[in-house]
């Protein structure tokens, strides 16, 4: 029961508000002068425990101590709720009393309201910031697509109806949430080390970028946007979208990942698809997640160890209704392997399905 408590405590002060509200704290008050709020709560008791000091010796009980000192609570009490506007107003009856309680009006409710003026001016800065992509995401485990065109408006619609529903922060050098509702918006150059950091790319899970248009510019611009996030965050796991093929191997030496060149993959569709009727709709079923065909990355049990293709497509069928595409061993995929081709410790399995089911979502260790 005690550690599902701290765990769940634990939770709370890592969610992304708090850790957004933290930011916006950490960053109006790093030109304020330390000990600012602190000076003006000590000012504020230090006004309210002298009158209430005065109005006791004025007004208070002194035949024991016991009735001074309760005199003293009740006092500092009325106070308390003097500065805070509701106090009782017929609690002094002596001139001097009147004298007490209006000087607390006048400087404690002045505490209280500057207290309160900073306060009001955090949350509308908090929400005025916010609004503009000035705050700082807060997630984990989370997507950032830098840069923004048509690709990054379909893919985090697409990212929004899978099964896992990750959350997605989007980087893009403008004054509106171009993705709505849909993802966190973090406004800023996508090559910024301080605006990556925003969108919390050192605790991300995977970072897509993608290229402002169809130039060749964009993709050098996408390549030290690869630079800098390799370099902030080289455990997360970088996707790309390429303009041009030759720009493939630049990509590589700034270390990404995965490289998805589309101009390539839409020639080699529409080539396959002139000469058999249909793949093309087959395929474009299957990678945005039509019915009953899902595209998963899945590791395998290691009672699958040592199973032929055939076993393993035969057992994925029965038990997970799940058909196979490929194998994967380190850094290679085997589609359709020989006859001889057994399953080694380590391997993982594509496969398409309704759902994953039981099966279990490859976890890539980039670090």
């Amino acid at each position: 029961m005690r550690g599902r408590l701290a765990r769940r405590l634990h939770g709370l002060f890592l969610s992304p508000v708090l850790r957004r509200i933290g930011f916006h704290v950490n960053r109006l008050t790093a030109g304020m002068e330390r000990g600012f709020f602190l000076r003006l709560m000590l000012g504020l008791f230090a006004v309210v425990a002298v009158a209430s000091v005065l109005v006791t010796a004025i007004e208070g009980d002194k035949d024991s101590v016991g009735s001074v000192a309760e005199s003293f609570g009740a006092t500092f009490y009325w106070g308390v709720t003097t500065v805070m506007g509701a106090g009782d107003a017929s609690y002094v009856t002596s001139v001097a009393g009147y004298l007490v309680s209006w000087l607390l009006v006048l400087f404690g409710v002045a505490i209280v309201a500057a207290i309160t003026g900073a306060l009001v001016g955090f949350v509308i800065d908090f929400l005025l910031k916010e609004g503009q992509g000035m705050g700082a995401a807060g997630y984990r485990d989370h997507i950032v697509v830098c840069g923004w065109n048509p690709t990054a408006r379909e893919l985090i619609t697409e990212l929004s109806t899978d099964e896992y529903t990750p959350r997605v922060v989007v980087v893009h050098d403008s004054d509106k949430n171009p993705a709505g509702s849909l993802a966190y918006f973090v406004s800023g150059d996508c090559t910024d080390a301080d605006v990556l950091r925003r969108a919390g790319i050192e605790e991300a899970m995977a970072a897509i970028i993608c290229p402002a248009d169809a130039s060749n510019d964009a993709d050098m611009r996408s390549i030290l946007t690869v630079m800098a996030v390799e370099t902030i965050a080289p455990q997360v796991r970088t996707v790309v979208e390429a303009n041009n093929p030759a720009h493939v191997e630049h990509f590589k030496r700034a270390r990404a990942d995965e490289i998805v060149v589309t101009s390539r993959i839409a020639s080699r569709l529409l080539a396959r698809s002139s000469l058999y009727p249909g793949i093309a709709g087959i395929v474009t079923d299957i990678v945005s997640g039509g019915e009953g065909s899902e595209l998963y990355r899945v590791t395998l049990p290691d009672e699958y160890i040592g199973l032929s293709v055939d076993e393993l497509s035969s057992r994925m069928r029965s038990e997970h209704n799940a058909t196979l595409l490929a194998v994967g061993r380190e850094s290679a995929s085997f589609v359709n392997p020989g006859p001889g081709f057994r399953l080694q410790p380590g391997d993982d399995a594509v496969v398409v399905a309704e759902s994953l089911g039981t099966l279990a979502p490859l976890k890539v260790d980039n670090g």
